[in-house]
């Protein structure tokens, strides 16, 4: 099994679902304009780097984490434009994307999910 973090923060509160390593950080360059002179010369104006995370995992629902693995899906599917998220040491503005889950087993009147990911977009860049 993957190694994990204990738990991810949104909007100050802590959710404790393991978020699994593996995370996919990427530096996103972001320009005003980029475009090429008759001679073939680059001319761009850059706004900044972003840093954004994909293939974000966590750890499958279970009966002793039901309750929270079901907040924590709420709050990443809350129609709100940005949330503030720390992982481990890293806080930051962003919004969600590609939130998504599988069921995978119905017990006891309820449906348990396993494979939840999201992707966390930055807000502003990290580097200007």
């Amino acid at each position: 099994m993957a190694e994990r973090y204990d738990f991810i923060i949104i909007d100050g509160n802590q959710y404790n679902i393991g978020v699994y390593a593996g995370i996919k950080e990427t530096a996103d360059f972001l320009d005003n304009y980029a475009n090429r002179t008759e001679d073939g010369d680059l001319k761009r104006d850059l706004i900044g780097v972003y840093f954004n995370f994909t293939d974000i995992k966590f750890e499958p629902q279970t009966e002793s984490n039901y309750d929270e693995f079901e907040r924590l899906w709420n709050k990443l599917t809350e129609p709100e434009e940005f949330h503030t998220v720390q992982i481990a040491n890293f806080q930051f503005r962003a919004y969600f994307n590609n939130v998504s889950r599988v069921i995978n087993d119905f017990r006891g009147g309820k449906a348990y999910k396993k494979d939840m990911t999201v992707n966390f977009t930055a807000k502003k860049p990290a580097r200007s």
